[in-house]
């Protein structure tokens, strides 16, 4: 009853933060080990004949029944220790060997064969392995507070180093992957950190990888998943980046009404020097009219008549100065 109460407390909350997305829920679920018992089938099969053969001989050669039972006892003994004599592993596989203690060798894949009692054997996974970073609350160089979550790949390449040299290899490279991830994003300010992301999952990748190395492992990746920010601060990001827009846009505008000016002053300059030039614009754009369904009435005047008439003018205020002297 406990634990429902519990995991109902945890839903609320989760639901209450808002956080309650597909892949953080994923995130919290335990990984399942994949376990193959190969060498069951074999052993089975060891079983299932030593003992057939051993009651066969008895039952047919065994001069008393103490002896016969004896010799079906030995069988089961036998068939028993045969059993831990053998093991199979996978193709990705490999077994590191322990006999009283000190590193035998390394083994596989396919069949082992050891001695009981004094040898232990350990199967190390060689596949590439998936290890969930969890949330990871870090405050960059410029004081913003965030949290970070990723994903870390990597394969044993030395089974021996993975087993001999430390404890849990699987543990040991998660935290030290958490506590790198700390210190290299506590070292960039948020611009950088959003600018940078690529250079920043291969530096942290290196980083880990490098101790890595010394474990018998390989770094395959690493990879951020999820940067969480406050929501004020998201806020006015937004407000940034839309303000930053704006300002491209009125300058781009500005841009293109300067431009259209110089086009319009070349043009009139172009204009101004050949008369006709005017004529051949007023006609074409009568011609590009036509064609457009409208009510519109356009009216042909000569650009001459604006010729005449303004040098009319000017003559009539020369007149009305000469006059005025």
């Amino acid at each position: 009853m406990s634990d429902l109460v519990d995991n109902l407390a945890q839903r609320v909350r989760a639901a209450a933060e808002g956080s309650t997305s597909l892949p953080r829920q994923l995130q919290t679920l335990p990984r399942k080990k994949e376990t193959l018992h190969l060498a069951a089938p074999l052993r089975v099969v060891i079983f299932l004949a030593i003992n057939v053969a051993t009651v066969t001989w008895a039952l047919e050669r065994a001069s008393s029944p103490t002896m016969m039972w004896a010799v079906i006892a030995s069988g089961f003994v036998v068939s028993v220790v045969l059993m831990r004599v053998v093991h199979v592993a996978a193709q990705w596989e490999r077994g590191i060997v322990l006999r009283l203690g000190r590193f035998q060798s390394v083994r596989g894949p396919g069949v082992i064969l050891i001695f009981p009692v004094i040898d232990h054997l350990k199967v190390v996974d060689t596949r590439i392995q998936t290890v969930a970073i969890p949330q990871q609350s870090v405050i960059t160089r410029d004081n913003v507070p965030m949290s970070i979550n990723g994903v870390l790949f990597f394969k044993v390449v030395d089974v021996m180093k993975a087993v001999v040299s430390i404890q849990d290899y699987e543990f040991s490279i998660l935290q030290y992957a958490q506590v790198t991830l700390r210190d290299v994003m506590g070292r960039l300010a948020l611009d950088e950190m959003l600018a940078e992301l690529e250079q920043i999952q291969a530096q942290i990748a290196a980083l880990v990888g490098e101790v890595a190395r010394g474990w018998g492992l390989e770094v395959d990746g690493l990879r951020l998943q999820d940067i969480d920010m406050p929501a004020d601060l998201k806020k006015m990001m937004s407000r940034q980046a839309s303000a930053e827009r704006e300002k491209r846009a009125t300058i781009t505008k500005a841009e293109g009404d300067k431009l259209a000016a110089l086009n319009l002053a070349e043009a009139a300059a172009t204009m101004l020097a050949s008369p006709g030039a005017m004529q051949l614009r007023t006609l074409q754009t009568i011609d590009g009219l036509g064609p457009q369904p409208s009510n519109t009435v356009v009216l042909a005047v000569p650009s001459d008549l604006f010729t005449l008439t303004s040098h009319v003018t000017e003559l009539l205020d020369k007149k009305v100065r000469a006059a005025g002297s």
